[in-house]
């Protein structure tokens, strides 16, 4: 496992610190690697979402195609 150092401001430490007691942590680390799990997590699924409606938006362009339905560009 390796090290990294942080730095916070007092007031947001102890916005953690109150946090950690209300739900049971006993260290920062603890906390800090449940965070950092979770904000993974929420960029990983927001990738997901993306992916689908990208696929999505191809799909429908493509039943587009086939039913002779195009878009024209105006230049």
């Amino acid at each position: 496992m390796e090290n990294v150092s942080l730095k916070l401001e007092q007031n947001f430490l102890s916005a953690i610190e109150k946090i950690m007691k209300r739900h049971n942590y006993m260290t920062k680390a603890e906390f800090i690697r449940e965070a950092l799990r979770d904000k993974i997590r929420v960029l990983e699924e927001r990738e997901i979402l993306q992916d689908k409606e990208m696929m999505s938006q191809i799909r429908a362009s493509e039943r587009n195609i086939k039913k002779g339905k195009t878009k024209e560009f105006k230049y």
